[in-house]
């Protein structure tokens, strides 16, 4: 994932979103437009509906989710509520995802190795 020139990696989460995240991706890079939201995530249209495996979780920094199947969000910071987790940027902190980010809206590139 790429957002204003830095590069994280990222690890999948096991279930079947994640795994349609990552087929959709085989088929190239995508870039989505993500703004702020609650001074806790980034938030975008992914453009198209993927599986659900909603469950009440608590979001840590650098957790990649999927909002109402069709939403791909961000978070810098916590947050509680039922959804999907697609992915965990490796090792980053709170303060790496808001240098990289910045504030207002960002264009993240989301892509495979």
């Amino acid at each position: 994932m790429t957002a204003n020139g830095t590069t994280f990696d990222a690890s999948f989460e096991d279930n079947s979103s994640a795994k349609a995240f990552a087929e959709l991706l085989k088929g190239g890079p995508l870039t989505l437009s993500l703004h702020d939201y609650g001074n806790f995530e980034k938030v975008g249209p992914l453009g198209t509906s993927l599986p659900t495996n909603d469950e009440q979780i608590t979001t840590q920094p650098g957790d990649v989710i999927l909002y109402q199947g069709n939403q791909i969000t961000v978070y810098y910071d916590t947050n509680t509520w039922s959804f999907t987790r697609l992915a965990h940027i490796d090792g980053a902190t709170r303060e790496d995802l808001l240098a990289a980010f910045g504030q207002g809206d960002v264009d993240v590139t989301f892509s495979l190795r």
